[in-house]
Order: C-alpha cells, then sequence, then structure tokens
C-alpha cells in the first residue's frame, strides 16, 4: 500500500487498500543481507490469510506495499526499527480496500455536503422528521436535496412522500427530491426557484406533470430520459470553491469510512471536463485524495461526441496522471443515441436507426488512440447493435487489450456474453436490482429476474 495515506475503515474495522496475500510476501531479508524494517506493522488485529496453513493472524509487516511478516503479534512487533509506523488495531479486524466499479465522485462530491441521505431509512416517517429538522437550519437561497441513495420499497409505508406533505413541512425552503431515475418531487418553492410555470414545455424524453389548469405540480417523470431530472437539480445553487473541495473530501471520508479506497468514477452529464474536475484535481496536486480514482471521459453535447472525444484524445494521454488520480479512457456515454436509460417503470427505448454510424464515428477514434472505454447499456437489444459496430471496428483496427466493457447489462444474453467474450471485452455489473427490482419484476417477469444479471454466466466465459 502506498505509504503515505492511512485509510481507517468502520468502527468494526480497519480497511487498507492493495492488501496481498501472504504468497506474494516480499522477503524480509534485502539482497544484500540486512535487516529491512517495515514502514508499517498493524497489530493487535484480526486477520484472516486466506493461508490454510496460517488462517487467522493478529499482526501485519508492511514494506513498499509488500507484505513482510504476516504472523503473531510477537513475530511481527520484532521487525520493527526506528523509523516503522505502529497501528494498534485495538481488536479490529483488518479488510482489503474495496473497490467500486462505477460511481460519479467527482460529480457528487462537489454537492455532497448539500444532501440530506435517506439511505437505509426504514420509515418515511422517519424520512419526513429529517427532512423538517434539515429544513429548519438550511439559509437560503440553498435547497434541501435529497439525491438518489433509497428507493420507496425500503419505508414500511412502501411509498414516497406526496408533495403535499414536502410542502407541509417546508413551505418556503426549495427541496428536491430524487428517487432513483424515474422521477423527482420539486415543493413550490423550488419551482419558483427553477422558474417551471403552465408555459414551459416538456423537454424531449421527460414530463413536468400538471394539475387541471396546466400549472406544474412539482413531480417530474422521465420517460425514460433522465434528463429532466439532472438539468432541474443543476439549477439549485452550487457552493463556493472552497465549500466543493471540503465537500469532496467528505464524500471521500464516507467512501473510506465503509472500506471503499478504490473507485473508477463513470463520468456523468452535465459534468463538463476539463471545469468541473478544477476540484479534484486540486486535490491531487496537494495529495489530499483518499481514494485511487481512475475516472472516464464522458461526451459533453448531443451529436458533438465525435468532436468530443477527437479533441480529448488530441489532449489528454490514456492512464496519464498518479496512482491516486489517472485517466481511464472514454464512458460511461459515448453518444447519446445509444443511451438506453434503465427505468423499468418505463417500456424499452429503442435506439435510434443513426445509432450505429454516430457510435461506430466515436469508437474508431478511441482504437486508434489506444483508449478503452465503458458503454451504458441496459438492455440485450442495445448491447447486441453497439456489438455489431464494436465487430465491424475490429476488422479494421484489433481492440484486443483494450479492456473495453459494458456498464450494468441487467438482460444481456447468452449470445451477447459469447460475443463479448469473442472480442475480448468485458461486463461491470452493480446493484441496481436492489433498488429497482420490484419495478423490474412488474414488467418482465420473476423468471426473467431470477437471472439479471446473469453473473454466473458472465463469469463461466471470462
Amino acid at each position: 500500500m502506498p505509504t503515505r495515506r492511512t485509510f481507517l475503515g468502520a468502527a468494526s474495522s480497519l480497511a487498507f487498500p492493495n492488501l496481498f496475500t501472504p504468497a506474494q510476501a516480499a522477503d524480509p531479508i534485502e539482497s544484500g543481507g540486512s535487516s529491512m524494517h517495515p514502514d508499517i506493522i498493524l497489530h493487535n488485529g484480526r486477520v484472516t490469510t486466506l493461508d490454510r496453513g496460517n488462517p487467522n493472524a493478529t499482526a501485519i509487516a508492511i514494506e513498499n506495499g509488500l507484505f513482510l511478516e504476516v504472523g503473531s503479534d510477537a513475530e511481527v512487533m520484532a521487525l520493527a526499527g526506528p523509523n516503522t509506523k505502529i497501528i494498534d488495531l485495538k481488536g479490529k479486524r483488518v479488510l482489503p480496500g474495496l473497490i467500486d466499479n462505477h460511481t460519479h465522485v467527482v460529480r457528487g462530491g462537489l454537492n455532497f455536503n448539500m444532501e440530506l441521505r435517506w439511505d437505509g431509512v426504514r420509515s418515511l416517517a422517519d424520512a419526513m422528521d429529517m427532512l423538517k429538522r434539515q429544513v429548519a437550519i438550511t439559509p437560503a437561497p440553498q435547497w434541501v436535496r435529497v439525491v438518489g441513495g433509497f428507493t420507496e420499497h425500503q419505508f414500511v409505508e412502501k411509498r414516497l412522500p406526496t408533495l403535499e406533505e414536502i410542502n407541509a413541512v417546508a413551505p418556503d425552503t426549495p427541496v428536491f427530491l430524487l428517487h432513483l431515475y424515474d422521477r423527482a418531487l420539486l415543493n413550490a418553492a423550488a419551482l419558483r426557484a427553477v422558474g417551471y410555470t403552465k408555459d414551459t414545455p416538456n423537454p424531449p424524453g421527460g414530463e413536468i406533470t400538471r394539475d387541471a389548469h396546466g400549472n406544474p405540480t412539482g413531480m417530474l417523470l422521465a420517460k425514460p430520459n433522465a434528463g429532466i431530472l439532472y438539468s432541474t437539480l443543476a439549477k439549485g445553487p452550487k457552493l463556493p470553491l472552497d465549500y466543493q473541495i471540503n465537500s469532496t473530501r467528505h464524500f471521500m471520508r464516507e467512501l473510506n469510512r465503509l472500506g471503499v479506497t478504490g473507485v473508477i468514477d463513470a463520468g456523468g452529464g452535465f459534468q463538463n471536463y476539463p471545469d468541473d474536475y478544477e476540484v479534484i484535481q486540486k486535490l491531487s496536486d496537494e495529495n489530499q485524495m483518499t481514494v485511487r480514482l481512475a475516472y472516464n471521459l464522458f461526451t459533453q453535447k448531443p451529436k458533438q461526441e465525435k468532436e468530443d472525444f477527437f479533441n480529448w484524445t488530441q489532449s489528454v494521454k490514456y492512464k496519464q496522471g498518479n496512482d491516486y488520480f489517472r485517466h481511464n479512457g472514454a464512458g460511461e456515454m459515448l453518444v447519446f443515441s445509444a443511451a438506453d436509460f434503465e427505468d423499468f417503470r418505463q417500456p424499452r427505448p429503442d435506439m435510434p436507426p443513426e445509432m450505429e454510424g454516430e457510435l461506430e464515428d466515436v469508437v474508431r477514434i478511441l482504437a486508434e488512440n489506444r483508449w478503452p472505454w465503458r458503454l451504458h447499456a441496459t438492455y440485450d437489444e442495445t448491447i447486441s447493435r453497439a456489438l455489431d459496430v464494436f465487430e465491424k471496428v475490429d476488422k479494421d483496427i484489433p481492440l484486443e487489450g483494450l479492456n473495453w466493457f459494458f456498464d450494468h447489462a441487467e438482460t444481456i444474453s447468452d449470445r451477447s456474453i459469447d460475443r463479448i467474450a469473442a472480442l475480448g471485452g468485458g461486463i461491470a455489473t452493480q446493484h441496481r436490482m436492489a433498488y429497482q427490482g420490484e419495478y423490474f419484476v412488474e414488467r418482465y417477469g420473476h423468471g426473467v429476474a431470477e437471472a439479471t444479471p446473469p453473473i454466473r454466466k458472465m463469469l463461466d466465459k471470462g
């Protein structure tokens, strides 16, 4: 593990990045014969080694990111030198640092301190009490924002709050509640703040619900394009730069608390490069990163995707950066015409006929510049059409070694898994069904949901 940072996990455990198994331990004696003192010793802890001959240990010695010794306190403490950092684990368990394969830390960090979190809250009554208390201490003109991380099905009431309930606890402070990628609830103060009126048109793929007189009610629906949800949230007040820096550090600390020490940032809508990366770049420059972050560049504007990636491949080198902040290629949006939004309350969207041509233009640029990519793709119908493009490009520019992959892939078919394997690609799955499984079952049935996504088949195909 890099020795410049210590990662503290939750109260019951400590998480450290890049912990190796004993089979990868370094020889504790240097080639010259002199003793090698470790950088760090962790002792008085609980360690599961996965070594059948020595399954449990209480101490670890680490030097230059490699284990020197894994064993008892007495064995390991004997290696300590005058400059060894010694950490008393106080009986806590040591875990390898977890890596999250799909996050939006860059975007989320800019706003984290402004969010009320309903993660894991068991009742709507408790959630509304939290909302009421947050409203009482939120200064104007700021909003109260609950941005994802929960589902109505986690509440014992099995429902979202009504607009009347939200307005009752927040008559004057703007409130924005984002439920998954399917809807947002805005109170009357938030509607006034964003300026939605009876004359505001519905955006493509979205709906501003209205009353009998044509006035917005405060409910925004993705049908199925979530753009209306993102664009409305983006109208809220932003934090000043120094507050954004503080907010991003708090977000990373929250990840560390959960044992996460590495992330892949998949980019995101309304996240512009390089402007919105100023904060994370500053933290990297000042050695303040506490998660290792690999970031993908997400195209900015519809019909300008080819231009975006052409310009970026001329100015950004794949893997540029350091171990804590590194460029990771393109995605998760390569072209807007390939975006099959995952709102299972809505019918599966068919991608437009121009998808293949636009996607091919971008993939050729990426392949020529040896940039890997990730592509958001929920449905097999989208995946199979994208594979047609990838196979076509592969005939001219071999994709072998590029480590590209699809994100999500809830309804991927066996045939598409085989095609991905043949091209040397990959699949990154996430836990979206934990939040949206009920809606998926309603639309596609229990039988399909049992294999959504088909992880076992993906693993069997390598």
